[in-house]
Order: structure tokens, then C-alpha cells, then sequence
């Protein structure tokens, strides 16, 4: 078994750059200044969580091995379709079963990630209830794929962090959809399901990776867009119970009374 055969993108080029495009676009939204607020929200400056971005992005390319699990016959060098989307089964010769490993990218950096915002923000007991909100939806949705091992629809763990986060504080809406969505897939979707890998003729069982890394993605990518729709409501809640202005009594002089005279 040669190591450079863990390492491959997750997705096909065509839905890689999907990705990558949709990272640009945030990349434009920063720089004229649209989203900077937003990454404040979240509770990173703007630099950091491009840096995130482009980490996750580059760093989904690599698996680092964890297990072994033997397997009879390995598939290799397929493209499989799983509820719309196409994950890659890379090339490999002379492979001694199914590698468990983590993916830098959608695995690594998210976790680390996640563990950075609960603690900044002291959102332990709720990130908590939204991780096991979200690992609860995805575990009940995940599927075991010959060849690729555990798939989720993509669209799946965005949309149920999303939901619980702003369930359980508006405030803090999105550190929690980054944490539930990040560490909840992984939960849910990966590390509960690792007992079915036996037999799928997984040449890597990624966490994080293939199946999965695409779902953890757009999680981040939304986690940006609740921040920035929270802006909005706590600016129209701010204009709609404002003070109306008034004018500052000068010192030395007293309002007249009513029925008095004027000097």
C-alpha cells in the first residue's frame, strides 16, 4: 500500500469547483465589505475565517490513517451517485481492506474549529443540544454506499444546524450552526456508523471526507449567512424601539411654567 493513494479531492473537479467558486464569492463579499460584520458574529475576524475556508478546502485532499479493517474485494477507481451528487472511489493498487482515516479538511480543522467557538463564547450546554440535535437528524438520514462508505444528502446537515441554532439562541445562531453542523455530521453520520464499513468494498472510509466533507462545507458557508440575516433583525428591532430624540435642557435655563410669563 503506498500513502499517496489516500490522499484525493472528495468530489469530482466539477463540484470541487462548485465550492471553491462559492468561496471566491465570500472572499468578493469580504473585501467591499458586505460580510464583515457578518465574521464578527460568528466570532472571528474576516482573515481568519477565509484562512478557515481555504484550510478546509485544501486541506479535504488529505486523510491521515487510523485503522485497518480487512476486506475480501476492494472497488477502485470509480465515480458513485448518491441522492444528486457523484463522490470519487480513488485508484488504488494493492490495497489490504478499508483504511479508516480523518480528513484534514472536513474533519480536523472543523473540529478544532468548533472547539474554539464554544470556548470563546461559552456556549457548551447549547452547543451541545445543537451538535445532538444534528447528529440525531443525520444519523437516522446517513447511508452506507458500496465503495464509498457512509453518504449523506449535502443539503442535510446545513439545513438542520440552521434550524437548531436559531432555536436555541438568535443571538449566538451562528456559532451554533457552525458547531452543530461540523461536529453533529461528524457524530452522526461517521463515528455512529462505523460499524457498518465492514463489507461496503471501501478502498477509505474517510471521516470527514467523502460523503460528508461537501454537507460540512456549506454548513460553515451558512453559518456566515445567519450571521449576516441576524444583522438585519437586530437592526430593524433597534429602529423600531428607538427613542425619539430630544432636545438637551441648556444649563441655567428653566422651562416656563404653564400659565406664566414670559421675560
Amino acid at each position: 500500500m503506498r500513502l499517496g493513494q489516500l490522499h484525493y479531492l472528495p468530489l469530482p473537479a466539477a463540484l470541487f469547483s462548485i465550492l471553491a467558486l462559492s468561496f471566491l464569492v465570500l472572499v468578493a463579499l469580504i473585501q467591499v465589505g458586505t460580510l464583515q460584520y457578518a465574521y464578527r458574529r460568528l466570532g472571528i475576524s474576516a482573515r481568519a475565517a477565509l484562512l478557515l475556508l481555504l484550510a478546509s478546502l485544501l486541506g479535504s485532499y488529505l486523510n491521515l490513517p487510523l485503522a485497518e479493517l480487512p476486506g475480501k474485494e476492494v472497488l477502485s477507481g470509480r465515480v458513485v451517485d448518491y441522492f444528486g451528487m457523484r463522490y470519487v472511489v480513488p485508484v488504488v493498487v494493492d490495497w489490504p481492506g478499508t483504511i479508516i482515516a480523518v480528513n484534514v479538511g472536513g474533519a480536523l480543522i472543523p473540529t478544532l474549529m468548533s472547539v474554539y467557538l464554544l470556548s470563546k463564547n461559552g456556549l457548551w450546554r447549547r452547543g451541545l443540544l445543537a451538535t445532538a440535535f444534528v447528529a440525531a437528524v443525520c444519523h437516522w438520514l446517513a447511508r452506507p454506499v458500496p465503495g464509498l462508505g457512509i453518504a449523506l444528502p449535502v443539503f442535510v446537515p446545513a439545513i438542520s444546524a440552521g434550524l437548531g441554532a436559531l432555536l436555541l439562541s438568535r443571538r449566538y445562531a451562528a456559532p451554533l450552526a457552525y458547531v452543530g453542523g461540523s461536529l453533529g455530521t461528524l457524530l452522526g453520520a461517521d463515528l455512529l456508523n462505523l460499524g457498518n464499513l465492514q463489507g461496503l468494498g471501501a478502498p477509505v472510509a474517510s471521516i470527514g471526507g467523502a460523503g460528508t466533507f461537501d454537507g460540512i462545507f456549506v454548513t460553515a458557508i451558512l453559518a456566515v449567512l445567519i450571521a449576516s440575516i441576524s444583522r438585519g433583525l437586530g437592526g430593524s428591532q433597534t429602529n423600531r424601539h428607538s427613542p425619539v430624540a430630544t432636545v438637551p435642557e441648556l444649563p441655567g435655563h428653566k422651562a416656563p411654567e404653564a400659565g406664566g410669563r414670559h421675560p
